[in-house]
């Protein structure tokens, strides 16, 4: 068992603009105001083809699949809400809140995956949820400590508790729950995914303790994180609206470590947390500024870990 893998599959957008029907509860999304949609879809395809480059530079296995122009998904740039890839051959399906996230699930990416070698034993399909209103959104909403089997999600619109105690019923993983806040237009809001306010990392994790108000749930989760012995990197509230608990490890040429984030997440860092990160790993940032804003969504968002077996 792993934690960090270094192939990801990234989708590329063509019709990239701010989801009418994700602000909801996304309170990370914002309002480009004068700027047309096709520039909006031209600019995130600029940064996302940025941030592709500069993974594949560094020897991170990227499979790039363009997202089709005949459904109309403005968010398919995020797969891992969708989709999530398991070192047993497992391939995970989750259910949406948005009605035209639902369309982003395509079978041809596993043919894709397939092709490239990738082995998928079983397909687990938890869709049939959104019939009830109840949804999981991947790892947007459960955030994995694969190696401990320790799976950690913050109750929201997004994600359901029941159906994600099910899913860690069905995977063996340790369920870690709790509630979120932030505080949005002078109101106490849940906050709509759990890896907007946390990552982990192999030997260390990234949370903003403060955004969970309940003082036990906020010590269980970190006695969780240093049992497993993780290091804590904490940040503040603040500093997850500049998306810097939006943040994935990943492996490049010879299992070197780098720890993929937004050039906006970083410079919301200071020095003594990029010191603590930097023992684990380079950090490999991007500009991803007209995706964040539209999108409220950043860099972890948009790679969909692969851990399948290969041929």
């Amino acid at each position: 068992m792993k934690q960090v893998t270094n192939s990801v599959l990234m989708i590329r957008p063509v019709a990239f603009r701010m989801n009418e029907q994700t602000t909801a509860n996304n309170y990370f999304q914002k309002e480009l105001s004068g700027m047309l949609p096709a520039a909006i879809n031209a600019k995130a395809q600029q940064e996302f083809d940025a941030l592709v480059s500069q993974l594949q530079g560094v020897g991170v296995d990227v499979i790039v699949v363009d997202d089709t122009p005949e459904t109309d998904t403005p968010d398919s740039i995020f797969p891992n809400n969708w989709i999530s890839f398991h070192d047993n051959g497992d391939v995970v399906l989750y259910p949406m809140f948005a009605e035209n996230r639902r369309t982003e699930r395509r079978e041809d990416i596993l043919d894709i995956l397939e092709e490239k070698g990738f082995v998928i034993e079983n397909v687990v399909d938890f869709t049939s949820a959104e019939e009830e209103g109840v949804f999981l959104e991947g790892t947007g909403s459960v955030v994995l400590d694969r190696v401990n089997s320790i799976a950690y999600c913050a109750l929201s619109p997004r994600a359901n508790e029941e159906l994600f105690i099910e899913f860690c019923e069905d995977f063996d993983y340790a369920p870690v729950i709790f509630e979120a806040y932030h505080m949005v237009g002078g109101k106490q809001q849940l906050v709509y995914h759990t890896n907007v306010m946390m990552s982990v990392g192999e030997h260390f994790a990234i949370i903003c303790a403060d955004m969970i108000d309940d003082k036990k749930e906020r010590k269980m989760v970190l006695d969780n994180l240093r049992a497993s012995g993780k290091e804590i990197v904490l940040i503040s509230e603040q500093q997850v609206e500049q998306f810097a608990g939006n943040v994935l490890e990943l492996s490049g040429t010879n299992d070197k470590r780098y720890i993929v984030m937004s050039t906006t997440a970083l410079e919301s860092l200071n020095a003594a947390q990029k010191n603590q990160l930097g023992k684990y790993g380079s950090i490999l940032s991007a500009d991803l500024q007209t995706i964040e804003n539209c999108g409220g969504g950043s860099a972890r968002c948009m790679l969909a870990e692969i851990f399948l077996p290969k041929n």
